[in-house]
């Protein structure tokens, strides 16, 4: 096996006998880095260290994540223009925020011979709201609701 010493220096091929030597003369783990390679490559380390400075980067990476969620905010096709500035303050509210809205407009009864009107009414939403977000989905009809996602803008 190809054996790398702690310091990161390569010794070069090695029986596995001497190099399981080698590591407990230090007081070290032998590390299998690479199984699939010819020959096989092994590290000297201190593998408990190791573990413990790959769990502090993990969780400095997800430190500096920025979880997006999905809001949703549910119209209906016949809405008035007092409820639609309403949900709409809120859209922007959860833009701001920096999160995704999903708008939806469900369809009850006879309703849904008439999808266009839900389709003008996300449409106008939209309108209303373009100078935060873009359009991330455009509306589609899935059942008997018809939604669309709203990103904000960078």
């Amino acid at each position: 096996m190809r054996l790398i010493e702690s310091d990161g220096t390569m010794v070069g091929v090695v029986p596995l006998e001497d190099a399981q030597k080698a590591a407990t003369a230090k007081n070290l783990d032998l590390v299998m880095i690479s199984a699939n390679s010819s020959p096989p490559v092994c590290r000297i380390m201190d593998y408990g260290k190791f573990m413990f400075e790959q769990v502090k980067k993990d969780k400095e990476s997800k430190k500096n994540q920025k979880t997006v969620t999905i809001k949703e905010l549910k119209l209906t096709p016949t809405i008035d223009d007092y409820h639609l500035t309403f949900k709409i303050k809120n859209a922007l509210k959860f833009l701001q925020e920096g999160n995704k809205v999903r708008v939806s407009v469900k369809f009850t009864g006879r309703e849904i011979q008439y999808t266009s009107n839900g389709e003008k009414v996300l449409d106008r939403f939209y309108d209303l709201t373009k100078d935060l977000c873009t359009v991330e989905r455009r509306p589609k009809l899935e059942g008997r609701n018809m939604s669309m996602v709203l990103a904000p803008n960078k």
